[in-house]
C-alpha cells in the first residue's frame, strides 16, 4: 500500500520538529563556525588516518563541487591537508591535521554535552520509550545489524504484556487477524504463569540492540511431548537467525526436560516460520480442514520432532 499524503505530513513534521530540539538549523552547530554538513565531513574524516575524496563523497552523497569548495576552506584554516595519492595521480587524499582533530574533539564534546542534557531532563520512562523509538527508526530505515549479539535471556517484567501486544497487533498486519486472535495469546500467556512447572517449562525473549525482538514458550504437552508456543519475531530481524536460536533453544531445553518429543501448531500463512521448523528437524505430520477462526479462514498444521 503506497503511503498517503497524511504518512507524508506526518514524517516531515517530524523532521521539522526534531532539527528544531537539536539545534541544526542555525547558523553554527553547537556555536561552532561549521555547519552540520561540515561538522559530518570533519568527523568522516577523523574515522581514518589518511580518506579518498572520492570515497568520502559517495559516502556522504555529496555534490563534488560542494565538497571541494568546503574542504578548501578547510585547508585555508588548517584543518586538513590534501594531496595526490601515491602512485596515481588521478586520485586525491585528504587528512585532518594536528588543528582538525582538535575541532573534530571540540564538536564531539559539545555535541554529546548537548544530548546528554536533553536526556538528563526526561523522566526514565521518557527516555526509554525515546532511545527505543530512535533504535526503532534506524534499524527500519538503515542498514539492519546481523544479530551476531542477539541475545535469549529467561522472560523479565513487562515481557509478558509485549508478546501479547505484539503477536495481536503483528498478525492483525500481516494476515488480517481480528482481536479473537490476541485474547488467544493473553490466555496462553495467563495459562503459562498460573501452572507453570519451571522443571519441565520456559519461556525465552530475544534481545538484539538492547531491544526485544522476538519470544518462544516451551509447555507440557502431555508427560512425555512437550509444546513449542508463541514463537514470534520482529519483522525488522527476520532473516537473520532470532527464530532459528528460539526454536533451537526450545527443543533444546525439551530433550533436556526429558521429552520424548516436541510439537507444534501452526497454520500454512506462516511460511517463513514452516522453513525455521524444517531446519529444526520437525515434520508437518497433520493438515486440519480449513475452519473459521480468527476472523479469516484457518489451516492448521501440526508439526512434530522426535527427541
Amino acid at each position: 500500500m503506497e503511503a498517503t499524503a497524511a504518512d507524508v505530513g506526518t514524517v516531515r513534521a517530524f523532521n521539522r520538529f526534531y532539527t528544531g530540539v537539536i539545534g541544526v538549523l542555525g547558523e553554527g552547530l553547537v556555536r561552532s563556525p561549521y555547519s552540520l554538513t561540515e561538522a559530518r565531513v570533519i568527523f568522516e574524516l577523523a574515522q581514518r588516518e589518511d580518506t579518498e575524496v572520492l570515497a568520502l563523497r559517495r559516502t556522504l552523497d555529496l555534490d563534488p563541487g560542494y565538497l571541494s569548495r568546503m574542504l578548501t576552506r578547510f585547508e585555508n584554516d588548517g584543518l586538513v591537508v590534501r594531496e595526490r595519492a601515491p602512485g596515481d595521480a588521478r586520485r586525491q587524499i585528504v587528512r585532518l591535521t594536528g588543528r582538525g582533530r582538535e575541532v573534530q574533539a571540540m564538536l564531539d564534546e559539545r555535541s554529546s554535552a548537548e544530548i546528554r542534557a536533553l536526556l538528563d531532563g526526561l523522566a526514565e520512562d521518557d527516555r526509554r520509550r525515546l532511545l527505543a523509538a530512535m533504535r526503532t527508526v534506524q534499524g527500519i530505515l538503515g542498514e539492519r545489524a546481523r544479530p551476531d549479539g542477539a541475545v535469549l535471556r529467561p522472560l523479565g517484567p513487562g515481557d509478558l504484556g509485549w508478546v501479547v501486544e505484539r503477536n495481536g497487533a503483528l498478525y492483525a498486519e500481516e494476515c488480517g487477524w481480528d482481536r479473537t486472535y490476541e485474547a488467544l495469546v493473553a490466555r496462553v500467556v495467563a495459562g503459562y504463569v498460573e501452572d507453570h512447572d519451571p522443571e519441565r517449562e520456559c519461556a525465552w525473549i530475544a534481545e538484539a540492540g538492547g531491544e526485544r525482538v522476538g519470544a518462544v514458550f516451551c509447555v507440557r504437552r502431555e508427560e512425555d511431548v512437550a509444546q513449542l508456543r508463541l514463537l514470534h519475531v520482529e519483522p525488522v530481524t527476520r532473516g537473520m537467525g532470532v527464530g532459528a536460536a528460539l526454536v533451537e533453544e526450545c527443543c533444546r531445553f525439551a530433550t533436556d526436560a526429558g521429552y520424548r518429543e516436541i510439537m507444534l501448531w501452526t497454520t500454512a500463512l506462516q511460511r517463513p516460520a514452516h522453513r525455521i521448523y524444517e531446519r529444526a528437524g520437525f515434520v508437518l505430520e497433520e493438515e486440519e480442514p480449513p475452519v473459521a477462526r480468527f476472523g479469516d479462514v484457518v489451516h492448521g498444521q501440526v508439526w512434530r520432532k522426535k527427541l
